[in-house]
């Protein structure tokens, strides 16, 4: 089945009140164990960026290492959601719940098909 990630950017979340953050962790953990119990789950979790120190490195092909962030990166990714589904209404399906959870909106996008790639 096609794989399906579902990810917001960094600061999307920073509109939501400190003594809201816990009650919006629990409503994302609820939809990944829905997703665990429907069989779709892959893979979840956020990133740290803590007190401005980004964990962040861009290593060039020529193998430098260059700490984060990066002028030429994209904007950093917040957290993520990987999805095993049929459709992409199916990955629709999934990003509006964890959406509503995280109280932010969420980006999807296909991951290509690769056979070798594939367990």
């Amino acid at each position: 089945m096609p794989r399906y990630l579902i990810s917001f950017e960094n600061g999307a979340m920073d509109h939501i009140l400190e003594e809201d953050i816990a009650d919006v962790g629990k409503a994302a953990h609820a939809v990944c164990q829905e997703a665990k119990d429907a069989g779709v789950f892959r893979f979840a979790g956020g990133f740290q960026y803590a007190n401005g120190d980004v964990e962040h490195a861009v290593v060039g092909t020529d193998g430098v290492v260059m700490d984060g962030p990066y002028p030429e990166s994209k904007e950093l990714i917040g957290g993520v959601l990987i999805v095993d589904v049929p459709t992409r209404d199916d990955a629709l399906f999934w990003a509006g719940k964890i959406a509503a959870a995280c109280r932010c909106p969420q980006d999807v996008r296909k991951f290509m098909d690769d056979p070798d790639l594939v367990e």
